[in-house]
């Protein structure tokens, strides 16, 4: 067996979740030895390389077959035999049963991601549509924990297809959606009481019982009753008009011609119950799972998944570790239709099973109406799949005009970009994103509150970011860009050079963007460090483009954390903090003064100047902004 040092050797127990302690491998692995100790029974292996890093995780029926298998068969698939010549220890955890054992792998490979796993990248929860309780309840998005009281309808499968819902439902049954505080303060109705988007419970204009009505026709259409709803209001309005109340008629009919329209688009409704449909498509070494979702009959919507492939991967093995990642922590329909048969079907069901306590049926072939909707799903499947390799091909061939136009010799794999934003030096925020040889990698990309710097000093603000995102990578052994842009010009670019250089940084390249004349898209020029030599590439040009995309995305990014913080600090400032300030006042000044950075370099005597501000006030004020109490 391996010599492992550890600063504690952790007991094995049956269905731990944590991964041991990483240890330090000081002696070469011999499989014979290790492999006379180890159990027959179910568990998780994980197999360690060099540097203790997890290369693999698997589970096992019998844990020393499988795990023996690895070194006494001429494995076919290049990633095995590159795999097995990387191994240098192997942990284990022995549980229960198989199915205990499944579940365990696949917690750990979301936990650890090790690069030879089959890997489910996107793991945001499923939004939910949230109906609350109470006299006039209020219609929202909902992710996470169903603790509020009220009915949860969904899960969706984006915010995207929530909103569209929320949207109709607020068009057709004009229910509210504001928050509480907003609707326990109104004193007359709002806008989407004026555009016929809701029926002002807020200021009485509906009482309890005419809501609840509004209510229950909004319950019945998310119950997929969309046929009995159309049904009562036709009964409705005949009755309103019989009574000529032709207003409330023709309202009746205008909720009915909507429905009517809703139904025409739904042609995909049917008695499927809970259903997921799940198709795979692979090329190129590469992978899309597609997968649709019907909740109370009804197709939600669709979404598409990537997972990262090992080499040779096949389809089944695919969707079978897909499956088993994917419904880890996510609500299990009643029925799952696959386009192909996953790895460990029957041992995927049990789990499946195990987990939501019911039964779950597991069908791969389909007929009539459900093989409809299956080759609808292995359609947008494929057809994603080859955007995604189209798109990815494209970004190869950017990548290789951009390595010619700075006549670099080695590959260019990783590139990152930062760019400042704020109002007139009110919540600076800088964002650093992140390319790779496939595009945005969107998990390394991260925001920077900007402290202690002047408002508007956008050099100060740039070398904060640079220094707080460098040091870290350095202290951390985190991975360099090759190519570090910086939206700016020959100002911007110093302050990168001075950060690199005080961290001792070597090997990056340094690009700054700048505007181009007039500010037109097209006409940028491009500063590199070793000789500030401005360079403008063509408009058509490829590399242009993919610096373009890089330095739009790094904006993108960086307004958004900023436009939230500014938000924020607006709901709660240095201003709100002042004794005698309120929201009016706090307007004023703003106003008067432009915004919060001219506001900052005021003296005593201009901020007095403005109406309600008294001398002690605009005294207060003054020592809030300098630090004086």
């Amino acid at each position: 067996m391996p010599t492992v040092i550890r600063d504690s050797e952790p007991a094995v127990v049956a269905g731990s979740e944590t991964p041991s302690a990483m240890p330090v491998i000081v002696t070469p692995f011999d499989p014979k030895a290790f492999l006379k100790t180890l159990t027959a029974l179910p568990g998780v292996y994980r197999m360690l390389d060099q540097r203790g890093e997890v290369l693999y995780v698997g589970k096992a029926r019998n844990l020393r077959q499988r795990v023996s298998s690895y070194f006494r068969e001429q494995h076919a698939s290049a990633k095995t035999r590159s795999l097995v010549t990387q191994i240098r220890a192997i942990e284990v955890t022995i549980t229960h049963t198989e199915t205990e054992a499944l579940i365990l792998e696949n917690t750990l490979i979301k936990q650890i991601q090790p690069r030879y796993n089959i890997l489910l990248r996107d793991d945001k929860g499923y939004p939910y549509l949230h109906v609350a309780e109470g006299e006039f309840p209020r219609l929202t998005l909902h992710r996470g924990a169903k603790r509020a009281p009220g009915r949860y309808f969904g899960p969706y499968p984006n915010a995207t297809a929530v909103r569209d819902t929320l949207n109709l439902l607020q068009k057709t049954f004009r229910l509210r959606q504001c928050e509480d505080s907003f609707f326990r303060a109104r004193s007359r109705p709002c806008l989407q009481y004026q555009i016929k988007r809701c029926t002002a419970p807020c200021v009485g204009l509906v009482d309890a019982d005419g809501y609840q009505r509004q209510l229950r026709d909004a319950v019945l259409f998310l119950e997929g009753k969309s046929s009995q709803l159309v049904d009562e209001l036709a009964q409705r309005m005949e009755t309103a008009a019989a009574a000529l109340n032709f207003e409330s008629a023709a309202m009746y009919r205008d909720q009915i011609a909507e429905l009517r329209q809703i139904q025409q688009r739904q042609h995909v409704e049917g008695d499927s119950g809970e259903l997921d449909v799940i198709a795979c498509a692979t090329e190129g070494g590469q992978a899309c799972v597609q997968v649709l979702m019907f909740r109370e009959d009804r197709l939600l919507g669709n979404r598409a998944f990537f997972p990262r492939l090992p080499e040779h991967a096949e389809v089944g093995a695919v969707l079978g570790a897909f499956l088993a990642q994917y419904y880890l922590d996510k609500a299990i329909p009643a029925e799952l239709l696959v386009s192909h048969e996953p790895v460990e079907a029957a041992l995927l069901v049990r789990a499946l099973q195990q987990r939501t306590g019911r039964r779950v049926v597991f069908n791969i072939r389909a007929h009539g109406e459900r093989a409809r909707w299956l080759a609808m799903a292995q359609h947008n499947a494929d057809q994603a799949l080859v955007a995604r390799l189209s798109s990815q091909a494209g970004m190869r061939q950017r990548l290789a005009a951009l390595r010619a136009v700075l006549a670099m010799e080695r590959e260019l794999t990783r590139m990152e970009c930062f760019d400042i934003s704020h109002t007139q030096g009110e919540a600076t925020v800088a964002s650093c994103v992140v390319f790779g040889v496939e595009g945005p990698l969107k998990s390394d990309y991260r925001r920077y509150h900007i402290e202690g710097v002047a408002p508007g000093d956008d050099y100060a603000a740039l070398h904060q970011a640079l220094s707080r995102r460098y040091t870290r990578l350095r202290e951390e052994h985190g991975p360099l860009p090759d190519i570090l842009f910086i939206d700016g010009g020959k100002g911007q670019l110093a302050q990168a050079q001075e950060v690199l250089a005080t961290l001792d940084i070597a090997g990056v390249t340094l690009i700054g963007i700048a505007k181009g004349l007039d500010r037109k898209p097209g006409l940028e020029t491009l500063y590199l460090l070793k000789d500030h030599r401005p360079s403008i590439l063509p408009v058509d040009s490829a590399a242009l483009h993919l610096v373009l995309q890089i330095r739009d995305e790094a904006h993108r990014f960086a307004i958004t954390g900023h436009r939230r913080r500014r938000a924020k600090a607006r709901t709660v400032s240095v201003l709100d903090e002042i004794p005698g300030i309120g929201p009016k006042r706090r307007q004023a000044l703003l106003r008067q003064f432009g915004g919060l950075r001219q506001l900052t370099q005021a003296g005593v005597e201009d901020l007095a100047q403005v109406d309600g501000v008294s001398a002690e006030l605009a005294r207060r004020i003054y020592d809030a902004f300098h630090g004086e109490t």
